[in-house]
């Protein structure tokens, strides 16, 4: 792959709201997680665990636009850490994790959909999360009904400063 295929797929890339009903193969998931799961990770820990959430779980989630109508949810966990700057070491190389998990699924054509519902204290007890671990997000994960349009970001130029 050159730089302009990976522009490209990073260019391209959006969170799906609305998914076709066209059912996902769990086996290719797990696929582009093996991959994904080369994020850089602090001492090697590894520190990201996905949990497949069933029917049951989904509808006692209940989220508002029920994820889309995703055909598979999955709720992704980082290791929590005895000190702060460990568990954000952990957080970050999950977050890490994710966005390869997401850039892969979009160059076969899987969307996704991020929310943050799993941090809800229910939700977090629905999904069984033990202490200490965070829920940085639960994907709906599917082929996209529709695409949204990219919106505008700031210039870098802006968001960059210079230290003497």
């Amino acid at each position: 792959m050159n730089l302009e295929d990976l522009r490209e797929v990073v260019l391209t890339r959006r969170n799906i709201k609305v998914f076709k009903p066209d059912p996902v193969d769990e086996s290719l998931v797990l696929s582009l997680m093996e991959i994904a799961k080369f994020a850089p990770n602090h001492r090697m820990t590894q520190p990201w665990h996905i949990v497949f959430i069933g029917p049951e779980t989904r509808r006692q989630l209940n989220h508002k636009a029920d994820f889309g109508g995703a055909p598979l949810v999955v709720a992704i966990l980082s290791e929590g850490a005895a000190k702060d700057e460990d568990r954000v070491e952990q957080i970050v190389a999950t977050s890490c994790f994710i966005q390869n998990f997401l850039l892969l699924a979009h160059t076969v054509g899987l969307g996704a959909r991020w929310t943050s519902i799993g941090a809800q204290p229910q939700n977090r007890a629905l999904l069984g999360v033990p202490e200490g671990y965070d829920v940085l997000g639960i994907l709906g994960i599917g082929y996209a009904a529709e695409v949204p349009h990219a919106k505008d970001r700031t210039p870098i130029a802006d968001k960059v400063r210079h230290m003497p």
